[in-house]
């Protein structure tokens, strides 16, 4: 039945108390009736323009000499990348057919990504924009570190392109056997994670040394599992039930006097997992509300490791019968 609420009509005494539990009581049956009828809508997009059954589009990244062309010989199992211990050996990018556990994976090898103002020769001008083009084109980009120099500045710049391209990431943390310190630097690792990627979490990270092939038996578990995730899709109804939950532990601000009322939320694409989110005031909700959101998503439905994006719309609320947009 609810707590009660004590009142004295003649005085009016407790009126206020008792139009507020009116006004949630309402308000949360209106909400229960809009998501019975979220089981209905159907998302946005059913295709996202690529082919489900084609293979896995692995891009391996990373500063020069970290080791990227010995990873890939290790994990296909012969020399077909040249490799050479000078910066820059592997020119351009390189595509590999293989297969994996019946798994068919197209890998990319790439000239390293440099400092920009370290780059003088058109020839290495060009791989580094090749090795950009492998991220956009890739489904997975595998980022090597030297564990000797791991995540630097350059590090980081590519971990935000693969980021911005919306692609799923994992860390292959090579020369491995040459740490010492091993559980200081993986903490100092995943603190520098925390604060330098703070817009995505979860990034599956991979010790190994690839001259050894030591931990080389863990990336492509990881690779799978993370593309997987780069795939998937919630259904409409779980995704506002929790939309429900959200808003009521932590409801959106007021803008200009009103306040945003975010309507309902469907997952409109995947690869990357993409949402459309229907509010009253799109452009009102700060940028912090929807981190707030993607977080959210990325903690209750498993999304680590990939981008998430939600794309903010207006619409007239579908559960009013007038049109209004309350």
């Amino acid at each position: 039945m609810g707590e009660p609420i004590a009142i004295a009509s003649e005085h009016g005494i407790g009126m206020p108390d008792l139009e507020d539990a009116i006004v949630a009581a309402l308000e949360k049956s209106r909400r229960q009736k809009q998501l019975s009828a979220y089981e209905n809508i159907s998302d946005l997009s059913q295709t996202d323009g690529e082919d489900p059954d084609g293979p896995l589009q692995l891009a391996i990244v990373g500063r020069p000499t970290v080791g990227k062309s010995t990873l890939i010989n290790a994990l296909v199992g012969n020399q077909r990348v040249v490799t050479g211990p000078q910066a820059g050996t592997t020119r351009d990018a390189i595509s590999i057919e293989w297969n994996w556990h019946g798994m068919p994976i197209k890998l990319i090898d790439t000239a390293g990504l440099r400092r920009r103002s370290k780059i003088n020769e058109r020839v290495e001008k060009l791989a580094v924009s090749d090795a950009l083009e492998a991220v956009r084109f890739a489904h997975v980009a595998v980022l090597v570190l030297d564990a000797t120099m791991m995540l630097d500045k350059q590090d980081l710049v590519v971990a935000r392109h693969i980021i911005d391209e919306g692609r799923a990431i994992v860390i292959a943390v090579n020369k491995w056997d040459a740490v010492k310190k091993r559980q200081e630097a993986l903490r100092l690792l995943y603190d520098r994670m925390e604060i330098s990627l703070p817009q995505i979490r979860g990034v599956p990270v991979v010790t190994l040394s690839a001259l050894t092939s030591h931990g080389l038996d863990k990336l492509l578990p990881e690779v799978a599992a993370v593309y997987t995730t780069w795939n998937k899709r919630i259904s409409t109804g779980p995704l506002n039930r929790w939309l429900q939950e959200v808003i009521e532990r932590h409801p959106p601000p007021i803008s200009r006097g009103r306040p945003i009322r975010i309507r309902y939320i469907t997952q409109s694409k995947a690869r990357p997992p993409t949402f459309a989110v229907f509010a009253s005031q799109p452009r009102s909700v700060p940028e912090a509300y929807v981190r707030y959101l993607i977080n959210g998503i990325r903690e209750r439905f498993e999304f680590p490791g990939v981008p998430l994006r939600i794309n903010l719309r207006r619409s007239q609320n579908p559960f009013v019968s007038n049109g209004e947009d309350v």
